[in-house]
């Protein structure tokens, strides 16, 4: 334990979400977990297991009808698991059972969930009480709606509830239909309350907390929670106009669709792209320009401290604001009346060049080893990166070598690429001096 406790807060991060992802491995590889005889192989379970314990959705068998209610309940868990965060998760058992928390267990869960550590009890309690409220009544409304809208048994119907409030509050994509959501693809009461549901996960736990204690004085929001809302704003404007745009005409898509439904479906797959992974269409048949707008909004991703994926909105926003002050010629660079740290410049380029460089890889290593064309191979591996799960369909015919990339990818993304970057390099010790200053030219 005192092992445990010296460990820097990015390792036991990582550690955190290693043994998560394997205890869900192997669980999903009892035999009671899939449906027939015999277990899951050892690809599909590794496969979901890391799918569901880092919210992102992808797959490699039909949830609704490959595992069986226990297998489902185990994903269900893992879901919840890792979108909570399983430092966040593990102290708030500590809050509940021993009524304190250790210093090092308090350093781990401020860093996971971007927080201080005064009041982190408060935090941590905050984070559980807005995650159940949100869920509740995602999962209420959808029970009604299966209930008495779709005729399902009321039991069926409330645990249909349950698993998508869930599974979209996470941004985790997994659904219990075999084709997702298409079959209700004009449903509002269904796709709109999952949508709602998936913009605040996506919002981060610092954004509503601020949002729910200064909701009347916005002055007081933070530069943090500006960047968040005006980010989100933007983007799913731009991402609904884009889609509807784009996919119109489309018969694979939007074209068979009346008016109303085109622009719910616009708005609904703008959301997913946000790193929530539902569709209610046919991603395969969109336009290679379609997929390439998603790509983009996959690859930025929500905000921090939340169940979402990418690079976040906040990293995405600061490079934005360092190119306009370059542009401009500022000595500083400013964000809603407030002066950027110099700090954050260097953390937002690691963030972005790293992501950057591994979708690059991963993207040229599919397309070696398969025969897909760079547009889906490039689509599928920033859904992965960005835990996002939305898929044109090639998942689970890429085979192995290629399903071990993709796993790869979502650990990396939930876990975050400067946690990975940090557990592998972080230095003993910090170094007692420094090198003498020299200055390339640039451009």
């Amino acid at each position: 334990m005192k092992v445990w406790e010296r460990q820097h807060p990015a390792r036991r991060i990582f550690t955190g979400f290693v043994i998560l992802n394997l205890v869900g491995w192997a669980l999903l590889m009892l035999p009671m977990s899939r449906q027939g005889p015999g277990g899951a192989s050892w690809i599909e379970a590794l496969f979901t297991a890391v799918s569901a314990a880092c919210v992102t959705g992808l797959t490699v068998v039909d949830t609704a009808t490959y595992w069986t209610p226990f297998g489902q309940v185990v994903i269900l868990l893992l879901i919840q698991l890792g979108g909570l965060g399983v430092m966040v998760f593990a102290s708030l058992v500590g809050i509940v059972v021993v009524k304190r928390l250790t210093l090092g267990s308090r350093l781990t869960t401020a860093q996971e969930a971007h927080a201080t550590l005064g009041g982190l009890r408060s935090i941590v309690v905050s984070i559980l009480r807005i995650a159940l409220v949100v869920k509740a009544a995602v999962a209420l409304v959808l029970w009604l709606r299966f209930w008495f809208g779709r005729g399902e048994d009321p039991l069926h119907a409330l645990w249909l509830g349950v698993f998508h409030a869930v599974s979209s509050y996470n941004n985790a994509g997994f659904a219990l239909f075999s084709d997702n959501l298409m079959g209700f693809v004009d449903d509002p009461w269904i796709l709109l309350p999952l949508a709602g549901a998936t913009i605040i996960g996506g919002l981060g736990f610092p954004v509503i907390v601020q949002l729910l204690r200064h909701a009347r004085t916005p002055r007081r929001f933070s530069m943090h929670t500006w960047l968040v809302l005006a980010g989100t704003a933007a983007l799913l404007s731009l991402g609904t106009l884009a889609i509807a745009l784009l996919e119109w005409s489309n018969p694979g898509s939007l074209g068979p669709l009346s008016p109303g439904t085109r622009i719910l479906e616009s708005f609904f797959h703008s959301v997913q792209t946000r790193t929530a992974g539902f569709n209610a269409l046919d991603i395969g048949q969109f336009h290679p320009e379609t997929l390439l707008v998603m790509d983009v909004l996959m690859f930025i991703g929500g905000g921090p401290a939340g169940t979402a994926g990418g690079i976040k909105i906040t990293t995405f926003g600061v490079l934005a604001a360092i190119i306009l002050a370059e542009v401009r010629g500022d000595p500083t660079v400013t964000l809603f009346g407030k002066r950027l740290s110099r700090a954050v410049h260097r953390e937002a380029i690691t963030v972005a060049l790293l992501s950057v460089a591994l979708c690059f890889l991963a993207t040229l290593a599919i397309m070696q080893l398969t025969d897909i064309d760079h547009d889906r191979a490039l689509f599928e591996v920033i859904s992965a990166f960005g835990t996002v799960g939305l898929s044109t369909g090639i998942t689970a015919s890429v085979g192995t070598p290629s399903q071990v990339i993709l796993i790869m990818l979502m650990f990396i993304g939930r876990v975050g690429p400067i946690t990975v970057a940090t557990t592998i390099a972080l230095r003993p010790r910090r170094l007692m001096y420094e090198l003498p200053k020299e200055r390339p030219i640039i451009g």
